[in-house]
Order: C-alpha cells, then structure tokens, then sequence
C-alpha cells in the first residue's frame, strides 16, 4: 500500500524562530508564505511542515498523489481506495473522507500511542 509522499509536521510557538533554526540545518523553502502560520520545507529527500497554532501534537503526513517535491504523480491510489483498504483491515478513524466525492480529500487515524497520522490528498 502506498501511502505517498512523507512529512513530519511540527507544531511550534515561534515559526520564524523554527524556520531560522532548520534553515541553519540546510532546509529550504518548499511552500507557504509563513504569513498564515505554516511553512512547508526539504532538505534532500526530507520534507517537514512548521505549523505555528495550527494543532496540539506533531502529526505523520502522507500525501496520495504527490512525490517528495509535491508534484502530481500520473499514477497514485485514491485516497478513497485507501480508506477502503485499512477499514478491511480493521482501522478506525478519527476523520474519514466522503467516500462518494472524488480529488481532494483527508482522513485520520491514530497510531496505538495517539499519535495522529494524516493522510492528506490535495489532487
């Protein structure tokens, strides 16, 4: 099952201060403008998400539809059709996506230990 393309996205109280620090790490800008409290940033292969008062917790996103640079794939699973497959393997959510809409659409699980993990398809 591909869940596509990995970030971490952390929530932080000071996101020019975090964004300064991971530049000082060799991330880059990969997208947001920071002016709404989020910047999305790569160092390699390595994509995170700053999120200044955004959420609670850090959260495991996976984006269905998108390689590491956040391009369209021409071939990926829905995110539907992924929803599909983890509730036969008996996964529950916390968000599901509308089953009867199709392009964009999110769901939500938690792992044993409450972390959230996002599955967040933009295409």
């Amino acid at each position: 099952m591909q869940l596509g393309a990995f970030s971490i996205s952390l929530t932080v109280k000071d996101l020019a201060k975090s964004k300064a620090f991971y530049e000082g790490l060799g991330f880059s800008d990969l997208g947001g403008s920071g002016s709404d409290g989020w910047v999305i940033m790569k160092n390699g292969e390595t994509v995170i998400g700053l999120f200044q008062d955004m959420f609670e917790k850090n959260i495991l996103t996976f984006n269905p539809g998108w390689d590491q640079d956040a391009k369209k794939l021409d071939a990926f699973t829905d995110i539907r059709a992924l929803q599909k497959t983890l509730k036969d393997k008996g996964y529950s959510f916390v968000q599901e996506v509308d089953e009867t809409t199709t392009g964009p659409g999110s769901l939500m699980l938690l792992d044993p230990d409450g972390n959230p993990i996002l599955i967040d398809q933009h295409v």
